[in-house]
């Protein structure tokens, strides 16, 4: 079995004011972060919905402004023409990724608790997430997890989740960086 990893990284950004992926955290950018959480569990990690010197990176399916759904499309048709079994997905912003977070997860559809965005879905959903997102305009990540069957799962650490510069500083003192 093999897995592809992605980092959701196609929003704007607008509730932290400036670019979330490249805020730096112990003098890291977030993405990066999210990139070594991801390492030892996946095969491979693609960046969805932008572009970073370093990185594969896929844009949004089928096109910009999708939101998560479109960054998870893109990741999920990639590991299906790459023979990849299943999509690790988390945001850009997720730092501090459990290292068990793909075995906590499993079996695939499932999606961590209160953070629908980090999820382990098989990579066959491909053409089910293409048809889904096509009917009337759909674009809400709980909507798709209704539709495909996902199972919410407790994980026990739970990841980072910075929305505003606010957060950044909060696990910044929390956790002494």
């Amino acid at each position: 079995m093999t897995r592809l990893g992605a980092i959701l990284a196609g929003g704007k950004s607008s509730r932290f004011g400036s670019d979330k992926a490249e805020a730096m955290l112990d003098g890291r950018p977030l993405v990066e972060h999210v990139f070594a959480g991801l390492r030892n569990q996946c095969d491979e990690i693609v960046l969805c919905g932008r572009e970073r010197e370093g990185m594969t990176s896929l844009p949004d399916r089928p096109g910009p402004d999708q939101g998560p759904l479109g960054g998870l499309n893109a990741a999920l048709h990639h590991a299906a023409e790459r023979g990849h079994d299943e999509v690790l997905s988390a945001a850009c912003d997720n730092a501090g990724l459990p290292a068990d977070l793909a075995d906590q997860l499993s079996p695939p559809p499932a999606y961590a608790d209160g953070q629908p965005v980090i999820g382990l879905w098989p990579a066959h959903l491909a053409p089910l997430l293409d048809d889904w997102m096509a009917r009337q305009d759909n674009r809400a990540m709980m909507g798709w997890i209704d539709a495909c069957g996902a199972r919410s799962v407790r994980l026990k650490e739970k990841p980072a989740n910075i929305n505003q510069p606010e957060d950044l500083t909060e696990l910044e003192d929390r956790h002494g960086l």
